[in-house]
């Protein structure tokens, strides 16, 4: 072909309309959706910034290709000081401090502050990722439409609030591809891979019975059902957003902040907060299915309304291949296990985590704290396995890199709707007062048809769970 003026500068031409056009295409479009260069920060919003939610914050904004665009919070600010977070939460104070914290590189970054998280992501199109810090109760309402709209979710645990919630949320997270983290920062350790790998291996011989126990106190320790009366909602408070697809209800500061946890409405007790740490190197280390049967005890006054101060719940799983899967017994409010004679002088920690096999016994703190293995002589003669689990860069930092193509983060919503499922079983057996024999694939209580409403859950007009 020969080159003419006229073709070289049509060639000019059309090369430089190309450039422009991609230079002002945004991401999404050029490499699809979810689409985040690994070169480029992550846009990431967060939804809930309470005490937890502002503990994610600023994990967040420790990593340098995060860029914390946005958050939404019900409640403009509020004290924390009368729990262990301390400090202020709410849409403001976590506004204040991404700012502050982006100030030096960027002096005029602002950080858009929403009440509404609905309202965030229809306007906000540059959000790539979503963390999702709400009371429960939200959990699968913020991470479903999150999904749905493309971006990346990272959700504190537990997963969901009921078990049907559990499925729908992996089922999304498959179908829409997207990069997902469960927040039980527990998962990420050392520690809990050392565990699962002296399990695997065999250092103790077959595992029989796993214990779990957390020194939890209720945070309404005079209540014995809902509180009474309908106290003022606190300025800058929407309180019907923050009830969500809760049916309405008066106001109390016996629900908000942080001590939800309370009432089965919102929470899930002890077994509902720790039950996704605590149960999960368990979980990891024998690839559990779900329970076939669930039986708890619980310890102090308790109705449909509120959770009771301590329980007690017992695990039965199927056997697999013909070889039983270790019993999982529960102990919060103050229960624990008896220290079995291979401790000798050791004292059992206010929490953790105890596998009990034929040859010795593996203890570790809660939330995937380190192995001690016992009796001393098995410790001495131990030989450490290889590793066969590939260890983390931090629990937010894999979120973060599997957003941008890398491998799945180890908690990922397949993994973490499975050791929910398990938690919110116990839960559903606290609530229930008897015995669960369980059928998972019909995901149903074998003849106790009142257990469907805590199951499945409802939801009041317009806060249906999207998408499904």
């Amino acid at each position: 072909m020969k080159v003419t003026p006229s073709t070289r500068r049509q060639f000019v031409k059309t090369a430089a309309t190309a450039i422009t056009a991609f230079s002002i295409l945004p991401r999404h479009v050029l490499g699809g959706p979810r689409f985040v260069p690994p070169s480029e920060k992550v846009n990431v919003a967060v939804v809930g910034v309470g005490g937890r939610g502002t503990q994610n914050l600023k994990a967040l904004l420790d990593l340098a290709d995060v860029q914390v665009i946005a958050v939404a919070d019900p409640a403009e600010k509020y004290g924390l000081d009368d729990f262990y977070y301390k400090g202020f939460g709410g849409r403001l104070p976590a506004m204040a401090l991404t700012e502050k914290h982006y100030a030096a590189k960027t002096p005029n970054f602002r950080c858009a502050g929403y009440e509404d998280f609905r309202v965030m992501l229809e306007k906000e199109k540059a959000i790539d990722a979503v963390l999702c810090g709400t009371p429960d109760h939200l959990h699968a309402s913020v991470s479903i439409r999150a999904m749905r709209a493309g971006k990346h979710v990272y959700c504190e645990k537990p997963l969901t609030h009921n078990l049907w919630e559990a499925r729908t949320v992996a089922r999304v997270a498959e179908e829409t591809g997207v990069a997902t983290q469960t927040g039980n920062q527990g998962h990420s350790t050392p520690g809990i891979r050392e565990t699962v790998e002296l399990v695997r291996a065999g250092a103790i011989g077959a595992v029989r019975e796993v214990h779990a126990w957390v020194g939890t106190k209720r945070w309404n320790p005079a209540l014995t059902t809902k509180p009474e009366g309908a106290p003022p909602v606190p300025a800058g408070l929407n309180w019907d957003l923050w009830l969500g697809p809760r049916e309405p209800r008066p106001f109390h500061p016996a629900y908000f902040p942080v001590a939800w946890r309370d009432f089965w409405t919102f929470g899930g007790s002890s077994m509902g907060d720790f039950g996704c740490h605590d149960l999960d190197a368990v979980t990891w280390a024998f690839d559990l299915p779900a329970p076939s049967r669930i039986e708890a005890m619980s310890v102090g006054p308790t109705d449909a309304e509120i959770a009771p101060h301590g329980a007690q719940i017992i695990f039965d799983f199927p056997a697999r291949e013909g070889k039983p899967l270790p019993r999982i017994i529960w102990h919060d409010g103050g229960l624990r296990p008896p220290a079995p004679p291979e401790l000798g002088s050791f004292r059992l920690p206010s929490r953790g985590v105890m596998f009990l096999g034929d040859k010795g016994v593996i203890q570790c703190d809660g939330a995937g704290g380190a192995p001690r293995v016992f009796p001393e002589s098995l410790r001495a003669a131990l030989v450490k396995p290889a590793p066969t689990l590939k260890r983390s860069r931090g629990h937010h930092r894999d979120w973060i890199d599997a957003c941008k193509g890398g491998d799945p983060a180890s908690s990922h919503f397949g993994y973490g709707a499975r050791l929910t499922e398990i938690a919110l079983l116990g839960v559903l057996a606290q609530r229930l007062g008897k015995p669960i024999e369980w059928d998972s694939a019909a995901l149903q209580a074998k003849g106790l048809p009142e257990a469907e409403k805590i199951i499945r859950g409802t939801y009041r007009a317009g806060w249906e769970i999207a998408g499904t």
